[in-house]
Parts: structure tokens; C-alpha cells; sequence
């Protein structure tokens, strides 16, 4: 599977402030990658740190003075990821409550709705289902602090609103989950993605509710265990303030399918 995306970011910088960047596809073995990232303020390059994280995020942290924050990224990606690895804190950090994936605050409710199935594949897809047809998909209608019960008694969100809410309902019936930022070719409209991936034997399975584009297609970018672990641009002291956004993703050829109930690693 060859895949190309690319992402362009443009701010408006107040006061110097040091900015972390979460957009490059994670560093993980198995595929040839390709790639550019330029950090410009008022059209001169910034020096950046690359600091690698979870599953091999990547990111990229710039002292940016005033002026025009322009953040531009290409990658072309041949071939699949390996699949994440697992390792023994994985499965205590995923279980635990997060800041937007209240488990312990849901607990008895998904107990309750996903009682008699004891199949974990079976579970995934269950909570993927119910998530999918219990929420209406609806840009802008949810807010950037709402977590997974803001979520629930809305009845509507955004990608990462259904992601969270999967991430919670897994976590309380004791299936480790986490949030994973990705690129999806087939998505409409295009954005940056956000999708749950939940591990069972050994093995990451990405859980996407929406249905937006199929699994075997999305790049990692970023992993953590919600969206405050994920977020494609953050900064810190001085001022801010996010004008524009545009992300591309394709794959070449035929979108693969994609079915609820399969197994589905990242890569």
C-alpha cells in the first residue's frame, strides 16, 4: 500500500511562545517513508527538537517569535507499518481513567449495556456498533474540554468525541484502550482523524466508530491515552492563536475495504 499526506498549518504568533508539533507520521519499523517538514515565522526557517514518545510519536518542539507561524508536512509512504508493540505498562496505563475517557464514571453503565458478551473481538465491534448508532456525527457541535460522558448525554460529536467514548466504554469492561491520531485517506471532510485502538492478545486493533474511511488505510501520527496526549499543535507561554488548517490523504489505487467486525491493526 503506497499512501501520501501532507498537512499545512498557519498561525498567528502574539508573543514568543514555545510550540510543540504532533503532525509527522510516528516512527515505527516496516514501511519506507518519505518525508519534509518545514517550520517558517515570517518566511525564515526555526530550529526544531525532535523528541520521540508513545509508539513513535514524534514531536517537534520550536521557539517561535512573533510574526506568521506557517507549519507545512509531506510524506509519501510505501508499503504497511508494523503493528505497535505491547508492553506490560500498556496494559495498566490503558485501563486506567483519563481526562476526556472517564471509565471509572461509566463503569456500571457499560457493565450494564455489554453484559453476555464474552467474546473480545465480538466486544469490539459491540462498542463500535452501539458508539456508531447511539451518536450523530456533526462538526462543531461538541467542545474541546468534553469528554466521553459530555459526549454520551449529547448524542453527537466529532471523531475524536466518538473516539474517546469507545476508549471509556473498553477501559470499564476492562479491555485496554487509547486514543491514536492518524491520517485517513477517504474521509470527508478531510481533517486530521481521530480513532481508539484497544489491545487484545497482544495486539493493538484500531476501533473507528465513525466509519469515516477504512481502517487498513490510516497513518499513525500521535498516541496517547486521549486527546490531551494527541494534539497536532500546543503551545506554551507567550500567545497563539490557530488560522487555518488543510490536510490531505490518499492512498494510491482503490480505498480497501473495511468491515466492523475485523481486526484491524494500524500500519
Amino acid at each position: 500500500m503506497n499512501r501520501s499526506v501532507a498537512c499545512r498549518l498557519e498561525a498567528e504568533v502574539f508573543a514568543t511562545t514555545r510550540v510543540v508539533l504532533q503532525v509527522a507520521v510516528a516512527a515505527l519499523p516496516g514501511a519506507a517513508v518519505a518525508e519534509e517538514l518545514s517550520v517558517k515565522v515570517n518566511g525564515k526557517p526555526l530550529a526544531r527538537t525532535e523528541v520521540i514518545g508513545v509508539t513513535g510519536t514524534r514531536l517537534h518542539v520550536v521557539q517561535a517569535p512573533p510574526g506568521d507561524l506557517v507549519v507545512t508536512y509531506q510524506a509519501d509512504v510505501e508499503g504497511r507499518q508494523a503493528p505497535a508493540p505491547v508492553d506490560e505498562l500498556d496494559l495498566h496505563t490503558y485501563l486506567w481513567p483519563s481526562r476526556y475517557a472517564e471509565s471509572d464514571r461509566i463503569a456500571g453503565f457499560a457493565r450494564t449495556e455489554f453484559a453476555g458478551i464474552d467474546d473480545p473481538a465480538d466486544l469490539l465491534a459491540a462498542v463500535s456498533s452501539w458508539v456508531g448508532t447511539r451518536l450523530d456525527y456533526v462538526p462543531g457541535s461538541s467542545d474541546p474540554i468534553d469528554g466521553a460522558i459530555d459526549t454520551l448525554l449529547a448524542g453527537r460529536g466529532v471523531c475524536r468525541d466518538y473516539a474517546h467514548l469507545v476508549v471509556a466504554l473498553l477501559r470499564s469492561l476492562q479491555v485496554p484502550a487509547r486514543l491514536v491520531a492518524v491520517y485517513a485517506p477517504g474521509i470527508d471532510p478531510m481533517d486530521f482523524h481521530a480513532v481508539a485502538e484497544a489491545c487484545l492478545d497482544g495486539v493493538w486493533y484500531v476501533v473507528d466508530a465513525t466509519l469515516l474511511g477504512p481502517r487498513a488505510s490510516l497513518l499513525r501520527i500521535a498516541t496517547g491515552r486521549d486527546a490531551a496526549d494527541t494534539a497536532f499543535m500546543t503551545n506554551y507561554g507567550g500567545g497563539l492563536v490557530l488560522r487555518r488548517t488543510e490536510i490531505q490523504a490518499t492512498v494510491a489505487g482503490d480505498l480497501p475495504t473495511d468491515n466492523v467486525v475485523d481486526l484491524v491493526t494500524l500500519g
